[in-house]
């Protein structure tokens, strides 16, 4: 048993933090929504689930550290690590507003910047520097916007967590501003190329995976980094100054995320239903799981920011597609653990 976990922990999937990402925007949508208990339910499992990836990934670093690093640098694995800050700082505003312990925010809001400082100038470097590089079509898909992801993450959870800074939450309020807009740049640099990549390149169906409904989550979590600053902007007159701004330019976000919902559902029946391709557990699957629950999330939020209240209809609808599609995976991910831990004891007994 010991041997297996072991074999786990080496070729553990760098995004699996996703997994966070998923559970905590969902229980945060559902507590807005104001449906009970289940969002304080998934709270207590996104701790669980936020733990034991710690552990695990801990012990990949002291044991398999150089691995660690080939993952970290590579084109088509590395972005997965952004997982790390975005589901620190998901799960941080879990905290803030299903559990309501902010300082617990505040923590997680300090870790998931040392991560992301460390993850982003990391990966950017090394995929910059090397001199082997894999084509446009080998190397960048939907898991690169996770890039966005955490950095739209770390402006939102600094956001939330503000009113307990203080003296200093203009300048809290100042750098989640600057992380929205950074966050803003790096999607619209990414999404040009994936965009050439689906429009103009050759498209397999089997590379068609459910990472690439990022591609729709990062303007989803760009919209609700947009609506939290709209929320907070009697904490700091120059937010009110801009909302004129901030109003345009995180509604522009969020049409582009709904723009993206049929695109990405019909080229997932062309992929699993026209082509048959075998749908399976794959990690890669809570890269689709969270731009839905993050959706309905940042929908309700940009609904309340705006003043328009008819918005509350569509995260109403969401919110059950979002939860079922989780229930789905979550399913998958139990009996995948199960049937392969009964299929290595087979071979190792």
């Amino acid at each position: 048993m010991f041997d297996i976990l072991q074999e786990k922990i080496k070729h553990l999937f760098p995004g699996y933090f996703s997994m966070v990402m998923a559970t905590g925007a969902l229980s945060i949508g559902m507590y807005l929504l104001g449906i009970p208990v289940i969002p304080l339910l998934l709270l207590y499992i996104n701790t669980g689930i936020y733990v034991v990836l710690w552990i695990l990934t801990i012990v990949r670093l002291v044991k398999y550290f150089r691995r660690v690093m080939e993952d970290l640098t590579s084109h088509t694995l590395g972005p997965g690590f952004f997982t790390f800050t975005a589901g620190t700082c998901v799960y941080g505003s879990q905290w803030v507003v299903v559990g309501h312990k902010p300082a617990i925010a505040t923590g997680l809001w300090g870790i998931g910047i040392l991560l992301w400082v460390l993850i982003m100038y990391t990966f950017f470097t090394a995929v910059t520097v090397r001199k082997e590089k894999p084509s446009l079509v080998e190397g960048i898909n939907g898991a690169w916007l996770i890039a966005a992801v955490a950095t739209q993450s770390v402006s939102t959870l600094g956001t939330l967590v503000s009113p307990e800074i203080g003296s200093g939450r203009e300048v809290v309020l100042f750098f989640t501003l600057c992380m929205y807009l950074l966050g803003c740049m790096l999607y619209l640099n990414i999404i040009t190329l994936i965009f050439y990549r689906f429009t103009f390149l050759k498209l397999k169906f089997s590379a068609m995976t459910p990472p690439y409904w990022i591609n729709m989550g990062a303007v989803a979590i760009t919209t609700l980094a947009g609506s939290t600053l709209m929320l907070h902007a009697e904490e700091w007159p120059f937010l009110q100054e801009i909302m004129p701004f901030l109003k345009g330019f995180t509604l522009f976000f969020w049409i582009t995320g709904t723009w993206w919902i049929p695109l990405l559902f019909i080229l997932t029946i062309w992929r699993y239903v026209y082509h048959h391709y075998p749908l399976t557990y794959d990690p890669q699957l809570w890269g689709m799981s969270f731009p839905l629950a993050m959706y309905t999330t940042s929908t309700y939020q940009l609904s309340q920011a705006i003043g328009l209240p008819f918005l509350v209809v569509i995260p109403k609808v969401m919110v059950i597609i979002a939860f079922v599609v989780w229930v789905s995976v979550l399913s998958g991910f139990v009996g995948h653990q199960f049937a392969s831990f009964r299929i290595t004891a087979k071979k190792t007994g």
